[in-house]
């Protein structure tokens, strides 16, 4: 199960008036992500990246049925649901509550904001998609209002087909998210300059 490890940068949460949640991807860890800050307008930000026990969120494809990632695939979730309580209860409104992730952090923190709509400062999902061998609408309840969601993916991708990101999309927009989707051609698996552009430009306005 994952212990609340929690890496922290930028401006202190007494300092800040927005935080981002970073969400490492599988192999990598807390530090790999925050170094990915200095590319983004996030100067005022508060930066909060968890660490996953053993550098996974869980232990297969995002695509196994869900039962096969447990219990990583809950305790990741529930650590995300305290950390964002842990805020909310200090004083930092939702709105002002940003996502993001790469690979498997990318659907962690797709499948976490999903499950829990509301009116986010923003997300950016670099190689993502919802969590499961299909879609479960079920599972997910809220109402985005406009939240804005970039995602970026390659195609073909080795681990993130481009028909799931299509199918979360749809759904993040059916519950009223405002989701920019760019598909690179052949890219390799990695966060280009362009998504990075594009996250400034949509997410990270100031």
């Amino acid at each position: 199960m994952h212990s609340k490890n929690i890496q922290t940068a930028g401006r202190s949460l007494k300092e800040a008036e927005k935080v981002l949640i970073m969400v490492h991807g599988r192999g990598a860890d807390a530090e790999d992500i925050l170094a990915l800050a200095s590319h983004l307008n996030v100067a005022s930000y508060a930066l909060l990246a968890p660490q996953a026990t053993n550098h996974s969120w869980y232990p297969y494809s995002f695509l196994m049925k869900p039962e096969q990632n447990q219990p990583w695939l809950s305790s990741a979730l529930d650590l995300l649901k305290d950390l964002v309580e842990d805020l909310i209860q200090q004083g930092i409104a939702a709105k002002n509550i940003y996502f993001l992730g790469f690979s498997q952090g990318a659907c962690l923190a797709l499948e976490f904001v999903t499950r829990n709509a509301k009116r986010y400062g923003g997300v950016a999902a670099f190689t993502g998609g919802l969590i499961g061998d299909e879609i479960n609408s079920s599972n997910y309840s809220g109402d985005f209002n406009g939240t804005p969601i970039f995602i970026g993916t390659g195609n073909p991708d080795a681990h993130v087909p481009l028909d799931r990101v299509k199918e979360t999309v749809a759904l993040l927009e059916e519950m009223n998210a405002s989701v920019h989707l760019e598909v690179y051609e052949n890219r390799p698996h990695t966060i280009s300059k362009d998504e990075i552009d594009w996250t400034n430009k949509l997410i990270f306005k100031d």
